[in-house]
């Protein structure tokens, strides 16, 4: 009986073994990057060289479906995968959403997002209420699915305007939020009001403390998730794969941007742990990267701020922390504009942790 036990702890403890090996040998190093709005094969060619040498496979593009092709038949000989980042409700520039004004998101001042722009000028957001926005960002999504050989259709601005700023970058934009403030607090379509009045017999517009109706925010926070699992139905029946770039972790994510990525059916999350936006230290990377870990079941790559890891000991200990606590991998942004410093790191880990 003694020899029975041992052999199946054996077995048991050789599977674990090779399961952490498997997870070691799976530990990805990518970067998010934008291309230019014309090809150049040179510079292409270029960039994938100096990815490669840092250990990067995976890299997360803006641009057309065209250039991702483009890319793609450059990258493969790399055998780095490349991924179409959609920008996907904040909208800029968007020149058939610019024709219909109605589409765009509206804060509890009335003020369409289109004509009054929070913190930012390129801060164009689309209202997930509207069903013509919905289908023309769902179409945006689809012209990427058509991209043979993309790893996903990467969304990012998935979500509401940021109704609570990070500590760091209220300064930044001169701004002091203690509370929920009318001009930043979007999703008051009339589409939204008209829908939430059918369930609960109350316009939300007229809420003297919104932030207070855990019914109205949940009422927001289901647009943004039945959008985005919609988009995953159709990218899944075409056999792609479809990944976020999200806000820290959900509980925060819910409370700054309305935005509860644990109920999307995503393939990967890749949540922005940008730690020096909350004012919070390279252990805090720790501590998203396992909340989110622990709320989801599809993997998680941690998303770094290169600008606020300079130190390479900072670097090192951002990548590491966020191995350790359940991340199956890291995206830099940007890996455009690393120091010499933080580009040893990167060579150095990436073949540490893959050995």
């Amino acid at each position: 009986m003694k020899k029975i036990l041992i052999i199946i702890l054996s077995i048991i403890i050789t599977s674990c073994n090779n399961e952490v090996n498997t997870d070691e040998k799976n530990f990805t190093f990518s970067t998010w990057t934008s291309a230019e709005k014309n090809f150049n094969k040179k510079d292409w060619e270029k960039k994938l060289n100096y990815y490669d040498s840092l250990g990067i496979s995976e890299i997360l593009v803006s641009g057309s479906p065209e250039i991702l092709k483009n890319i793609i038949s450059l990258a493969n000989k790399k055998k780095i995968k490349v991924h179409g980042w959609m920008w996907t409700l904040n909208r800029p520039g968007d020149t058939i959403a610019n024709k219909n004004p109605d589409w765009y998101a509206v804060n509890k001042n009335g003020d369409n997002s289109l004509d009054y722009r929070a913190y930012v000028d390129y801060y164009q957001w689309l209202s997930p209420f509207h069903p013509e926005a919905r289908s023309h960002i769902i179409n945006n999504a689809k012209k990427l699915m058509e991209v043979k050989g993309l790893a996903s259709v990467h969304l990012d601005y998935v979500r509401f305007p940021d109704v609570i700023l990070g500590a760091d970058l209220q300064p930044k934009y001169k701004i002091i939020q203690k509370t929920e403030m009318p001009e930043y607090d979007f999703g008051y379509h009339p589409f939204a009001r008209e829908e939430f009045k059918k369930i609960f017999n109350k316009d939300p517009i007229e809420f003297e403390n919104p932030e207070l109706s855990t019914e109205w925010r949940q009422f927001r926070l289901n647009a943004i998730t039945s959008l985005v699992n919609e988009i995953i139905t159709v990218a899944h029946s075409k056999n792609k794969k479809v990944t976020a770039a999200v806000f820290p972790f959900p509980e925060m994510s819910r409370q700054m941007v309305r935005q509860a990525w644990n109920d999307w059916n995503l393939d990967q999350a890749y949540p922005m742990l940008y730690q020096n936006f909350y004012r919070e230290n390279i252990n805090w990377i720790g501590f998203a990267t396992k909340q989110g870990f622990n709320d989801v079941d599809f993997p998680i790559i941690s998303g770094l701020y290169s600008p606020a890891l300079r130190d390479p000991k900072d670097l090192k200990k951002a990548i590491l922390i966020s191995k350790k606590n359940g991340a199956k991998g890291i995206s830099i942004f940007t890996a455009d504009g690393l120091t010499k410093e933080q580009q040893a790191v990167f060579v150095e880990l990436s073949k540490s942790l893959k050995e």
